[in-house]
């Protein structure tokens, strides 16, 4: 897919920047448990999705984040909160407040949503795909880039030299 970052207005920028987006539907389920924290080695981003109309899945999402936090790569992250099921309100049995609360409480933003009717859906993603793009730009370490692209435009020759065992910057992207 192609994303494009957003200007100070809110409108897309024309330019766009091809990324690899996959999405891993494990439903919550005990028996993906094992896959699922192989999946979160490679991740930057996760869309945490629990059922609004079934408050046991609720209660679980410290569990998720809980497996997220021990198995990510990252140590930091995105990740965005969302109810599912907007389309039932009828059956809800988590209320939003309760839900705005816990992801207020962990500094991540939150969404509710239909699968059924597209509700929210495209917003979530592109939240999540914002975040982790700006994520990326901020570890963009431009001591490593040619001068002529780390002083915008300059020309200049010579790259930095790292001597990685004398290096204790801590790595290169903090994410």
């Amino acid at each position: 897919m192609v994303y494009h970052a957003k200007n100070s207005d809110g409108s897309k920028q024309a330019r766009g920047q091809r990324v690899h987006l996959q999405l891993w539907d494990t439903a919550g389920q005990e028996r993906f448990r094992s896959l699922t924290t192989a999946f979160f080695r490679d991740a930057m981003g996760f869309l945490l999705m629990f059922d609004l109309t079934h408050e046991e899945s609720f209660v679980n999402v410290r569990s998720w984040l809980s497996q997220l936090q021990t198995h990510a790569y990252c140590e930091d992250p995105t990740i965005i909160l969302i109810g599912n099921k907007t389309d039932l309100e009828a059956e809800r049995q988590v209320a939003e407040k309760a839900a705005r609360d816990l992801a207020d409480s962990l500094g991540i933003k939150y969404f509710e949503t239909s699968a059924k009717t597209g509700e929210n859906v495209n917003e979530a993603i592109d939240a999540l795909l914002e975040q982790v793009m700006e994520q990326m730009e901020r570890c963009v370490d431009k001591a490593t880039l040619p001068p002529s692209l780390a002083n915008g435009g300059e020309r200049g020759h010579k790259l930095r030299e790292v001597d990685e065992a004398h290096d204790d910057r801590g790595g290169g992207c903090a994410c």
